[in-house]
């Protein structure tokens, strides 16, 4: 079984066996047209050339008889292969049918082509005898063709010679008519007539010889010569405009007249015509003082942007075309043409000078800076010809940058010092009663606002210079120099440095300037405000300054930004230094005074603290609170937990390293004097104006050393009694009481007060001091 499956499945394969397409001749299903004769004929190309070699394929390309036999009768029985001897046999009759049935359908077809070539041939054979024909009568064309080409060419010819003689002939005429034309239109259309004798001039010349040709030239050249003659009365005797002289002085050249003087009249009448445009731009400047007085000239009828342009469309537009036009008649003589225009610029550069020298105001940057764009760009084609002068308008146009930015600076310095009136007159307006003034942080902050928000704007309009649609940003000044020296040093740098002393004049010297001494409250605000410059101001402008104006690597050297903090921290130290100072002073003021209208010696026993004394606590409280407003507090010493409370006995020692005694009363006579002197070997030296630190407590105990040691130095100046050494204890353990909490050091204030007490008790008559409690007891009830 295995055998007959496997041979049925070789020999009917899809090469068209009927097992393989599924039915018999019987069964009507499975014949299809032209399948047989496919067969016959075998594969196509490309489906052989896929196929494998197959011998045992009936129907492939490399079928071989012999193989399939021999495989059919080993595989198959016999049964089978009757089967297949029948299904064999169906198939060759049926592809005998097909082969009659496509004979019989093109039977008709194959006769009818052989008539069809039967007839072609005899169509062709006449074709050929009519191209013979053809030929022939193509011959015969050709030679007539010959005989007319012949014919035409002599026919030209004779017209050609025709034609020659026609233009010479009026070639003749129009050189008899020459003169007439000429005279016609010298009068009112020269150009025309220069052009008309241009023409006939080198065939008058080329027939010279011949008389009538003479006589023509020479009435020719009488006609050219009266036009030349009108030409030059016209040159020198009117005002043309660039275009007619332009046209002018060409015909004279065409007119073989002298060049060089022609060049020398042109440059005459084109200086007298940009006179007249420099005179009517001067006309617009007022007259400029001959006595030399300075006085304050009228502002201009117009803005700079209108003078710019009036002088750029009618100076300089003028000398442009005046300048190509020189160019373009005399290439050969152009050396007179530079210093006759530098001569020329050179005036409207100064007359643009004095312009600008009247924009005294800030006015609008965005307008001076499109007039001198304009000016600049306008300026271009006039440098093209004029190279040298390239430089005198580059550094006008720096001039006039410059100038604003100075001016820039100048209202910087206005604003601030406006900004410090609005300041002076805010402390020292008067405050209704329950009603607080700003205080000074809120002063401090609008300053400090305005003046960095004016700086900025500042800075905004000063960078329209180095736009990048300005022309003249190009120009190596405005890359480099401008942003450095005019910008960074001369305008940012230079403000900080004027702010900065001018802050520290409050404390040099208000008084040399003639100005009023400043009040104390805006030393200490210009003080906290040159110190916020050190700590960050002077650094965000720098920084804001150079991305605004980045300067060059190989550039000017510019200022560092720790030189400008240490002369804002040196104005800082100075003004709180003469802050210290001056309000030391006015509590020292009080003491001294106190001091020397008092008689000591005969004064009655002390019941109460003065009044002086309670009001020096009362300022140094009111200047804690004011310095507290802007600095911070401050470091203290570790104090005592008896601060308060301890004793004030004029012969007490807080330097001693001992604690205080409750008092102390020597058990033998002694000599204060001596006592004194032995303290002062043992303790610190207090330095009394030594520079204070940024804070609160380094303030306050500066203003108490001076207002002690003034108190010390009066009480030594005074003699006292007994009971005016006694007021001197009570007052001064008054003082202790309070002062201590506001120094940065208990002992500095125990210490001047000691000193105090024991200068009293030196300079008193009868030292004897009040018992500690009923000073204790006087200070409380005071």
């Amino acid at each position: 079984m295995a055998a007959v499956t496997a041979g049925s499945g070789t020999g009917s394969g899809a090469a068209g066996s009927p097992e393989a397409t599924g039915g018999s001749t019987g069964g009507g299903g499975w014949r299809r047209p032209h399948g047989p004769l496919q067969r016959y004929y075998g594969p196509s190309t490309a489906e052989a050339a896929e196929a494998a070699p197959d011998p045992t394929d009936i129907n492939g390309p490399h079928f071989d008889p012999e193989v399939f036999m021999t495989k059919v009768r080993s595989e198959c029985p016999l049964g089978q292969l009757l089967a297949r001897e029948a299904t064999l046999g169906r198939e060759i009759r049926a592809l005998d049918s097909d082969m009659q049935t496509l004979l019989y359908e093109n039977y008709n077809k194959f006769i009818s082509a052989t008539d069809t070539i039967r007839k072609m041939k005899v169509d062709f054979r006449h074709m050929e005898a009519e191209m013979d024909d053809l030929a022939a009568n193509m011959a015969a064309i050709s030679a007539s063709s010959a005989r007319v080409s012949t014919a035409l060419q002599d026919r030209h010819r004779r017209g050609a010679q025709l034609a020659g003689v026609q233009a010479l002939l009026r070639k003749l005429q129009a050189l008899v008519e020459v003169p007439g034309q000429l005279r016609r239109w010298a009068g009112t259309e020269p150009a025309r007539a220069l052009r008309c004798h241009a023409r006939a001039r080198a065939v008058l010349r080329h027939y010279r010889h011949l008389p009538s040709f003479r006589a023509i030239e020479d009435e020719s050249h009488a006609i050219m010569a009266d036009l030349a003659q009108r030409l030059r009365t016209r040159l020198r005797c009117e005002m043309l405009d660039p275009k007619e002289l332009t046209e002018c002085v060409e015909m004279l050249l065409q007119l073989e007249e002298p060049a060089g003087e022609l060049s020398e009249e042109f440059l005459s009448q084109a200086g007298a015509r940009l006179e007249a445009e420099l005179a009517a731009l001067e006309a617009e400047l007022p007259a400029a003082d001959p006595s030399g007085m300075a006085t304050t000239p009228p502002p201009p009828a117009s803005d700079i942007l209108d003078f710019v342009d009036r002088g750029s469309s009618a100076f300089v537009g003028t000398l442009c075309q005046l300048a190509g036009s020189y160019h373009t008649l005399f290439s050969e003589d152009a050396g007179r043409l530079e210093p006759f225009a530098a001569t020329l610029a050179t005036r409207y550069f100064a007359l643009l000078e004095r312009r600008l020298a009247l924009e005294r105001g800030l006015g609008d940057t965005s307008l001076l800076v499109r007039a001198l764009d304009r000016f600049h760009r306008r300026l271009r084609a006039l440098l093209e010809l004029l190279p040298a002068g390239a430089d005198a308008a580059a550094e006008l146009v720096a001039r006039a940058a410059r100038e604003r930015v100075d001016r820039y600076l100048r209202a910087l310095q206005t604003f601030f010092l406006g900004c410090l009136g609005d300041v002076r007159q805010a402390l020292a307006a008067p405050r209704p009663p329950g009603k607080e003034g700003p205080g000074l942080p809120d002063l401090l902050a609008t300053l400090a606002a305005s003046v960095l928000g004016q700086l900025k704007a500042v800075l905004a309009y000063v960078q329209l210079f180095t736009a990048r649609d300005v022309a003249f940003a190009s120009l190596p000044y405005f890359k480099g120099e401008f942003c450095v020296t005019a910008v960074r040093e001369g305008l940012v740098v230079a403000f900080m440095r004027w702010l900065c002393r001018t802050a520290r004049g409050f404390a040099d010297g208000p008084a040399e300037r003639g100005a009023p001494a400043a009040p104390p409250a805006l030393l200490l605000l210009l003080a906290r405000l040159c110190l916020d410059y050190e700590n960050s101001t002077i650094s965000y402008i720098l920084t804001l300054t150079d991305e605004q104006f980045p300067p060059q690597d190989l550039g000017p050297a510019v200022t560092p930004g720790p030189a400008l903090c240490a002369e804002a921290r040196a104005a800082a130290q100075r003004l709180l230094d003469h802050y210290v100072q001056v309000q030391g002073a006015a509590v020292a003021q009080m003491l001294r005074k106190s001091v020397e209208t008092r008689d000591w010696l005969g004064t009655v026993e002390p019941r109460n603290v003065r009044a002086v004394m309670k009001r020096v606590v009362e300022d140094i409280t009111a200047i804690d609170v004011q310095v507290g407003q802007l600095f911070e507090e401050g470091v203290r010493r570790a104090q005592s937990s008896d601060s308060s409370r301890r004793a004030f006995s004029v012969y007490s020692s807080s330097r001693a390293p001992g604690r205080y005694a409750p008092s102390y009363t020597p058990s033998a006579p002694m000599d204060t004097h001596l006592l004194s002197n032995i303290q002062k070997l043992f303790s610190e030296r207090i330095d009394i104006f030594s520079p204070v630190e940024f804070n609160k407590v380094s303030v306050l105990t500066g203003i108490i050393k001076i207002s002690l040691k003034t108190l010390l130095e009066c009480v030594r100046l005074r003699t006292l009694g007994r009971f005016g050494l006694q007021q001197v204890q009570v007052d001064g353990h008054y003082l202790q009481l309070y002062l201590w909490r506001f120094a940065s050091d208990e002992r500095v204030v125990q210490g001047l007060l000691d000193e105090v007490a024991a200068s009293a008790a030196h300079r008193c008559l009868d030292p004897v001091p009040m018992e500690h409690s009923v000073v204790e007891l006087i200070c409380e009830r005071g």
